[in-house]
């Protein structure tokens, strides 16, 4: 069919129009790459806005979300690590009870042992390491696993934690081994 038959015929060729490339896509360009007498523009041109706009936010969520997570896996990446170190530190703690009931001579090897002590408890506290504190707090099924419970000293004690058998310790603020304790009761 030609041109001239198709205008007989009531057709209308669309000239299509080629766009240079990296042409940006303004109103007036969408204006004049849509149908013939500028029929649908708008609604063309807001239909394709709102899916930029979608896009961009959905795109814009995606970074923020995996900005969140990089952050919360760098907090807790060396996790691993200090938990395999908790039974170093609690052998430290141990050694230095024991060093109470030593003798002037020994009073030098416990003054070293607490200085490394020291330096190794200060490297954990930067990498977000806190002891919890245990003894005579309530107990809380969130921090404390009890290992028995004995009738309380005192009546104040009911339900508090008379005894700490193993330390807890948090990372960040979250709970990384719970503090073994003896409940009052």
């Amino acid at each position: 069919m030609s041109n001239t038959d198709a205008k007989s015929h009531g057709h209308e060729e669309v000239e299509e129009q080629e766009l240079p490339e990296n042409t940006p896509i303004t109103e007036t360009t969408a204006t004049n790459i849509s149908q013939p007498g500028g029929q649908g523009t708008d609604s063309q041109y807001a239909e394709l806005n709102d899916k930029y706009l979608r896009l961009y936010s959905d795109f814009d969520n995606f970074r923020k979300r995996t900005l969140k997570e990089k952050i919360e896996h760098s907090k807790f990446a060396s996790a691993d690590i200090i938990i395999k170190l908790l039974p170093v530190l609690d052998d430290f703690d141990r050694a230095i009870k024991a060093f109470d009931v030593a003798t002037e001579a020994g009073q030098a090897l416990k003054d070293g042992m607490i200085l490394i002590y020291n330096k190794f408890i200060s490297t954990l506290n930067q990498q977000g390491l806190e002891p919890m504190r245990s003894l005579g707090e309530s107990f809380d099924t969130d921090f404390h696993e009890a290992i028995t419970n004995i009738p309380a000293p005192k009546p104040e004690q009911k339900g508090k934690v008379v005894d700490e058998v193993e330390k807890g310790y948090l990372l960040n603020g979250k709970v990384i081994r719970y503090a073994k304790v003896v409940v009052g009761t």
